[in-house]
């Protein structure tokens, strides 16, 4: 389904191919032998996404732009089922394996792999040809590649990073205190623009 959403609507390559299941949403340019299956979702929520020449996104995968983080793929970059994307860089060549994580204002550089279930974290920059291992955790800039059990030491880069002011333009709370009644209002408000979303 291909729909337009804030007056942009999907540009599809002849040449790409489109499940009838997959949705596309607002400034979505797919680019030449494409393949986007079954169940996917490219939305532009405020920023484009953009996906280079030969792209294969697999089934149930989600691909979001954001006005501050464009989300763009090079070319011959593999999207695995149930992957989530949002922001982000991906160069040319990439494998995102299944369950992949990728969050906004990362870069991930040529020949890289995210295997199942990586995590590379907000605005955390991998260089080319670098392996993020099952389940394992790339933070910062340059990245650390740290085993999922090792909180203290993604926390410790993490803190910095400020996920909640770059993603969602809010302070981190206080002790006791919830960012949770700020995020509801500020995604429901950018959210709901959704409901003037016309099909193409």
């Amino acid at each position: 389904m291909l729909l337009t959403h804030q007056g942009r609507s999907p540009v599809v390559h002849p040449s790409a191919y489109i499940a009838p299941t997959a949705t596309l949403c607002g400034d979505v340019r797919v680019g030449p032998d494409c393949r986007v299956l079954f169940g996917a979702v490219l939305t532009a929520e405020g920023g484009p996404v953009e996906l280079g020449a030969g792209c294969i996104v697999m089934e149930n995968a989600v691909l979001r732009g954001t006005r501050r983080d464009p989300l763009t793929l090079g070319s011959r970059v593999l999207v695995g089922p149930t992957s989530c994307l949002t922001g982000c860089r991906v160069e040319d060549e990439v494998f995102l394996a299944t369950g992949s994580r990728v969050f906004n204002g990362a870069r991930i550089g040529t020949r890289s792999e995210v295997r199942i279930n990586g995590v590379v974290h907000l605005r955390t920059v991998l260089p080319p040809d670098t392996t993020v291992p099952i389940g394992w955790v790339a933070v910062g800039d340059p990245a650390r590649v740290l085993p999922p059990e090792d909180h203290e030491g993604i926390w410790e880069v993490q803190r910095d990073l400020d996920f909640p002011g770059h993603v969602f333009g809010l302070d981190r709370p206080a002790e006791g205190e919830s960012l949770m009644p700020g995020i509801s209002a500020r995604f429901g408000r950018a959210l709901g623009r959704h409901a003037g979303d016309r099909e193409v």
